[in-house]
């Protein structure tokens, strides 16, 4: 029986890594052979490109480099240790001595638009001496790590800011180059706005022109249907 090969797009649940989507679809598929394009981080849910094959993941370098669309939920006035909701939260001590007005969001979001350079966050997979820097965090280390070039090619709010007592929310949707965090964009907003940030909702809806509208929702797959999503990328 001929084995069957391409690509396929996965809506991932959050709580759950790529690299177990990519487990998951190996037990279900039958083939060793796949990858994906674009790390989620296990928090956040959404769009992967998934490589079905040897031929497809051998084309995987093709697409790692596209740029990326998300919908996300900043928080200010808050952080984690995580930058995201993996950790305990804490309070900025200053947060009601500060007045962040909507004019001073909008003008620090469109201030952010364009060519930049981004500090990674401390828990990513970045390697740094043989160890990945989450795996130093993890042991309660902290070390300086260089700023990387990113583009934040649109970044703009959803709906007005929604004000709480402690915290602001922000509903914002933003298309970023590839090694973009955008729970480092998150901390580095609120950092021009002179409090702390972390992302509380990161959902990817696109990778260049693949939309999140053609994907497939992991848990609906099966050895029966999984080939049905399977196409081959024009580009």
């Amino acid at each position: 029986m001929e084995q069957k090969e391409g690509f396929l797009l996965i809506n991932k649940p959050a709580g759950i890594t790529s690299h177990d989507v990519v487990d998951k679809l190996r037990k279900i598929i039958g083939i060793k052979k796949i990858g994906h394009a674009g790390t989620l981080d296990p928090f956040a849910t959404g769009l992967l490109l998934m490589a079905i094959g040897r031929g497809a993941t051998k084309r995987i370098s093709e697409f790692v480099g596209l740029p990326k669309t998300y919908r996300a939920t900043f928080v200010l006035g808050e952080t984690t240790e995580t930058l995201d909701t993996e950790k305990e939260v804490v309070q900025d001590p200053n947060w009601n001595n500060l007045v962040i007005s909507d004019d001073h969001i909008n003008e620090a979001i469109t201030g952010m638009i364009g060519p930049s350079k981004q500090i990674p966050p401390m828990y990513s997979a970045i390697k740094k001496g043989g160890k990945k820097l989450y795996e130093l965090a993890r042991e309660g280390k902290e070390i300086v790590r260089d700023a990387r070039p990113i583009t934040i090619h649109r970044f703009q709010l959803l709906q007005p800011a929604k004000r709480f007592k402690e915290r602001i929310e922000l509903e914002v949707e933003l298309s970023v180059s590839s090694g973009t965090y955008v729970r480092a964009i998150a901390r580095d907003l609120a950092e021009k706005l002179g409090t702390t940030g972390y992302t509380s909702v990161l959902h990817r809806t696109a990778i260049d022109q693949y939309s999140i509208d053609r994907a497939i929702n992991l848990q609906e797959l099966t050895s029966d249907n999984w080939h049905l999503g399977l196409f081959e990328p024009q580009n």
